[in-house]
C-alpha cells in the first residue's frame, strides 16, 4: 500500500524585499499556518490589523504587490517506494516550488491540484521545502499587458489570473488579495501504480442503478493490474493489461433507494468502495466515496411561452427555491465544515432547496458537497468566470482545461450536484455592457463556454446537466438575457427601479435577483470604530461597496416607508425594504408557476461585513431577510397577486401531498373592522399552484389609505396580507401594545398583544447581547392578536429593553 505524510508543521512566511513591506515585516520570519495565507498569518502574528474592521483593508493592499516565501523542513526515513511524490492540493497562485535549494515545479492556477516526484531529491532525516508566492498582480498585470487589457466589472486585473476573482474586490466584498498554501500540502510515497482518479458515473433507469466507474492509473511499472469495485452489495473487477491506463468498472444495483431533493424524499447513500492490485492480488492504492441515486435533466423544449428551464430529479420537476452562494469568507482556509454545516442549516431553515455556487469565487469543498449530499440541497456550480471578458489565449487555455477536467472528475457522483453552469453574466456582458468595441475581435471566453466546457463535462460526467452561462436564453440567436428563454438575471430592480416592477417580468428561470440591506447591528459594532453610526459614517460608507449603494437604499425606502428619523430607523427600515423586496418577487414569481420553474435569491451569504444582497450576514446572523425567505418559499404559500386588472389569491403547493380546504379571504380596516368577505375552496393538486380571482368587492376598498385584505387557510399555510396603500400613507393609528416577558430555557419568551395594529412587529435582541438570537421576526399582528417571540442567549437579557425601541420594533412606531 502507499503512504501519505501530511506536511502542515513548522512553516514560516517571509517577505522577499520591496518598497511597500512595513519595517516591522521586511526580513521577518513569521510562523504561519498550513492551510493559510499570507493575511492570516500576519494577522496572527499581531503585524497587521483585522482586515475586515474599518476601512483596514485599504492599508494592505501592498500584500497582493508583495511576494512571499513560505518554508518548513521536515524528516524523512526512505522505504522502498518507486515512487515519492509531493502533492499539493492548492496553491494561491503562483508558485515556485523547492526542494532542498532544487525547484520541482511552478504553479499559476489556484483552482487545481499539482503533484512533483520529488523521490530524487529527498534526503534522510532533514528536508527544506520552500513556496514562493509571486505577487498576483505582477502576473495578473504583465498577461494583460501582453494580450491586451480586456473589459470587466471593476478596475482590476482578475480576470488575467486563475484565481479566486472577488480576492480583487466585488461589489459586496474586500480587495484583499492573498497568497498562500491553501489546502493540503504533502508527500504521497507508492509503487507499481496508483488511483490517479476515480470517477463514478451514476444513473438510474426504470429503477434500476448503474455506477458506471472510470479509473485512471498512473504508473511506475507495467505490470498487469485489476480494478475492484463494490457498492450496495455488488462487486466487479477489471483487468487492466499490460501497459494500460484506464479501466471502466460497470456495477448494476437492483432497485436502490434513490436520493431526493429536500422536501422531495430521503436522501440515502451508498459507500463506494475501489482497490487497486498489482500481480499476486496485492493491494496498491484504494479510495472510498459516498454515492446517491437519483436521475437529473433539464427540460428546455420549446413551448407557447419560450424556453422553460425546467430541473427534474427522478422524473419530477422540482420548482427551485434557491440562492446563490459566494465564498463564506474572503480567506477561504477558514470555512471549516462545521461552518459550511451551520450556513447549510440556515439555508434549509429558509425553505432553500439549491444553493448556485458563483463564478467568481472557488470551485465548492468535498465537505460543502458532501453535506449538500447529506441533507439534500441540490448544488449549481459555474465554472470559475464572472463578469469579465476572459482570453483564451495561452497559457488561460490550457490552464482552464485542466481545472475544469479536474474539478469534473472530482465531483462526479455527488447526488446534490444538478447543474455545471458555463460562466456568470459574461455572455450577457458581451452583449449589452459595451464591450464589443473595445475588444475589437479579441478572445473574451465564448469558445470557453459553448465549445470547451460543454465538450468536457459530456466526455467526462454527461449525467449533469450543463448550461453555457447564467444568464443564458438557450441559443445565440437570442438575447442571452431574455426573460422567456431559459435563465435570466433582474437587476434593474435594485439599480433603477423600484421592487414592484418584479411584477413586470414572468420568467422561466431566475437566476440573480436581490436587493441590499445592512447587516445586524452586533455586526457592525464588532467592525466598525464609528461614533456614532450613520448610514454615511466613514465606516458604514466602506463597508458598502455598491455603486450609489447608499442612494439606491434610499429610493426604496422613500418610495414604501415612513422617513427615519435617526441611525436604528434607517437600520431597521432598510433591512424591512430588503425583506420585503425579496418576498415581494419570490411571491410573485411563485405565483406563475409552472411557467418559472425557479427563483434564485443573490445572496445567501457574505465573506466579511458589509451591507450586501445577503440573508446571512459576515457573522453568521440572520438579517431580516431570511425569515421573510423562510415565508416565501414555504411549501405551501398563500399570496394575494394583481391579476388582470383585479385580484387574485394564489395558493402555491410545492409538496407531494394534494392541498385541499377552505379558505377565507377578508377586507377590514387597520384598526380591525371588517368590510368583506368571501370564503373559497383551495383544492391544489401536489406541485402545483390554483389561482382564485377575488369579487370586486374585495379588491377595491372603500378607503385604499386604511384599509387591507387578509388571506387565511388556518394551519395549512402562513396568512397572506394585501394592503392597498403604501406604509408612508397609510393612515396607521398611533401604536399601542401589550407586552410580557417570562424566562424559558436558554433564553426569554416575549408575548406581545396588540391593542391596535402592529405591521411587521420585529425583535432585534443582538442590540443586547451579540450572541442572541430569536425564532421570528416581520409579525403583522391586527388589534387583539399576540405573537410570541423565543430569544434564545448564553446570559440574561434586561426584560424591559426587550420591549422597547430599538430592540422591538414596527413600521408604525414611527409615527
Amino acid at each position: 500500500m502507499s503512504r501519505r505524510t501530511l506536511l502542515h508543521e513548522g512553516w514560516t512566511l517571509r517577505a522577499e524585499p520591496g518598497p511597500a513591506v512595513p519595517p516591522e515585516i521586511a526580513g521577518a520570519a513569521v510562523p504561519a499556518t498550513v492551510p493559510g495565507c499570507v493575511h492570516t498569518d500576519l494577522l496572527a502574528a499581531g503585524l497587521i490589523p483585522d482586515p475586515y474592521s474599518d476601512d483596514n483593508e485599504n492599508r494592505l493592499t501592498w500584500i497582493g504587490r508583495t511576494d512571499w516565501v513560505y518554508e518548513t523542513t521536515f524528516a524523512w526515513q526512505p522505504g522502498d517506494e518507486d515512487r515519492i511524490d509531493l502533492v499539493c492540493a492548492g496553491l494561491d497562485t503562483v508558485a515556485t516550488v523547492t526542494l532542498n535549494g532544487v525547484e520541482v515545479g511552478r504553479t499559476e492556477n489556484q483552482h487545481r491540484s499539482y503533484r512533483f516526484d520529488v523521490r530524487a531529491l529527498l534526503r534522510p532525516d532533514t528536508n527544506t521545502l520552500a513556496v514562493r508566492f509571486a505577487s498576483p498582480y505582477r502576473y495578473a498585470e504583465a498577461h494583460r499587458d501582453r494580450l491586451g487589457d480586456r473589459p470587466n466589472a471593476y478596475p482590476e486585473p482578475f480576470h488575467f489570473i486563475r484565481k479566486t476573482a472577488c480576492n480583487f474586490g466585488w461589489d459586496w466584498g474586500p480587495t484583499l488579495v492573498t497568497a498562500g498554501i491553501w489546502q493540503d500540502i504533502g508527500l504521497h510515497a507508492w509503487s507499481t501504480a496508483r488511483l490517479a482518479s476515480v470517477r463514478p458515473l451514476v444513473t438510474v433507469v426504470d429503477g434500476t442503478g448503474r455506477v458506471e466507474l472510470r479509473a485512471e492509473v498512473e504508473r511506475a511499472g507495467d505490470e498487469p493490474l485489476t480494478v475492484r469495485a463494490a457498492v450496495a452489495g455488488v462487486t466487479a473487477e477489471v483487468a487492466v493489461p499490460a501497459g494500460e491506463r484506464t479501466a471502466v468498472v460497470t456495477l448494476t444495483v437492483a432497485d436502490p433507494a434513490l436520493w431526493w431533493p429536500i422536501g422531495y424524499g430521503e436522501q440515502p447513500r451508498y459507500d463506494l468502495d475501489v482497490s487497486l492490485h498489482g500481480a499476486g492480488g496485492r493491494e496498491l492504492d484504494a479510495a472510498s466515496r459516498r454515492i446517491g441515486f437519483r436521475s437529473v435533466r433539464l427540460d428546455t423544449t420549446p413551448d407557447a411561452h419560450g424556453t422553460p428551464f425546467t430541473l427534474h430529479v427522478n422524473d419530477v420537476p422540482v420548482f427551485v427555491r434557491g440562492v446563490n452562494w459566494i465564498p463564506d469568507d474572503a480567506f477561504l482556509h477558514r470555512v471549516t465544515r462545521e461552518r459550511l454545516a451551520q450556513r447549510f442549516a440556515q439555508a434549509a431553515g429558509a425553505n432553500v432547496n439549491l444553493l448556485r455556487v458563483w463564478g467568481g469565487g472557488r470551485y465548492e469543498s468535498n465537505d460543502f458537497y458532501d453535506l449538500a449530499d447529506e441533507m439534500g440541497l441540490l448544488v449549481q456550480q459555474d465554472f470559475l468566470f464572472a463578469c469579465a471578458a476572459y482570453p483564451e489565449e495561452e497559457p488561460f487555455r490550457t490552464e482552464v482545461e485542466a481545472e475544469a477536467r479536474e474539478q469534473v472528475t472530482r465531483l462526479a457522483g455527488h447526488p446534490s450536484l444538478v447543474l455545471w453552469t458555463g460562466n456568470n453574466e459574461n455572455i450577457w456582458g458581451w452583449h449589452d455592457w459595451d464591450w464589443q468595441e473595445p475588444l475589437a475581435g479579441r478572445t473574451w471566453g465564448r469558445g470557453y463556454y459553448l465549445e470547451l466546457l460543454p465538450e468536457i463535462v459530456g466526455e467526462l460526467d454527461p449525467t449533469v446537466p450543463y448550461w453555457p452561462g447564467s444568464p443564458w436564453s438557450g441559443s445565440e440567436d437570442v438575447h442571452p438575457n431574455d426573460p422567456a428563454h431559459g435563465t435570466t438575471h433582474i437587476w434593474d430592480v435594485w439599480n433603477t427601479d423600484d421592487y414592484t416592477r418584479y411584477r413586470d417580468y414572468v420568467p422561466r428561470f431566475v437566476a440573480e435577483f436581490g436587493y441590499q440591506a445592512p447587516p445586524a447591528y452586533a455586526t457592525l459594532r464588532r467592525a466598525l470604530s464609528d461614533e456614532p453610526l450613520a448610514h454615511d459614517s466613514p465606516g458604514m460608507a466602506h463597508h458598502q461597496k455598491a455603486a450609489d449603494g447608499d442612494r439606491k437604499l434610499r429610493r426604496g425606502l422613500d418610495a414604501h416607508l415612513p422617513p427615519p428619523a435617526d441611525f436604528d430607523d434607517w437600520h431597521y427600515l432598510t433591512q424591512l425594504n430588503q425583506a420585503r423586496a425579496i418576498q415581494f418577487g419570490v411571491e410573485h414569481f411563485r405565483s406563475y408557476r409552472p411557467v418559472c420553474a425557479g427563483t434564485v435569491v443573490w445572496q445567501l451569504n457574505d465573506c466579511w461585513p458589509v451591507t450586501s444582497w445577503s440573508a446571512i450576514d459576515g457573522d453568521g446572523r440572520r438579517k431580516p431577510l431570511w425569515y421573510a425567505l423562510r415565508r416565501a418559499y414555504a411549501d405551501r404559500l398563500l399570496t394575494v397577486q394583481p391579476r388582470d386588472g383585479g385580484l387574485a389569491l394564489v395558493a402555491v403547493n410545492d409538496t407531494a401531498q394534494a392541498w385541499s380546504g377552505p379558505a377565507t379571504v377578508t377586507r377590514l380596516t387597520v384598526t380591525g373592522e371588517p368590510r368583506a368577505k368571501t370564503s373559497v375552496d383551495l383544492d391544489v393538486p401536489a406541485y402545483s399552484s390554483v389561482v382564485v380571482v377575488l369579487p370586486a368587492e374585495l379588491a377595491r376598498p372603500d378607503d385604499g389609505r386604511a384599509e387591507l385584505l387578509v388571506a387565511d387557510a388556518g394551519d395549512a399555510a402562513e396568512r397572506a396580507l394585501w394592503f392597498f396603500a403604501e406604509d408612508r400613507d397609510v393612515r396607521w393609528p398611533a401604536v399601542q401594545w401589550d407586552a410580557a416577558v417570562e424566562p424559558v430555557d436558554g433564553g426569554r419568551r416575549v408575548r406581545v398583544t396588540a391593542r391596535t395594529v402592529l405591521r411587521d412587529l420585529t425583535l432585534f435582541p443582538d442590540r443586547l447581547d451579540p450572541a442572541a438570537q430569536v425564532d421570528r421576526a416581520l409579525v403583522t399582528l391586527l388589534p387583539g392578536e399576540s405573537a410570541a417571540f423565543t430569544v434564545r442567549a448564553p446570559g440574561p437579557l434586561d426584560a424591559d429593553a426587550l420591549t422597547r425601541r430599538p430592540v422591538l420594533r414596527c413600521v408604525n412606531d414611527l409615527l
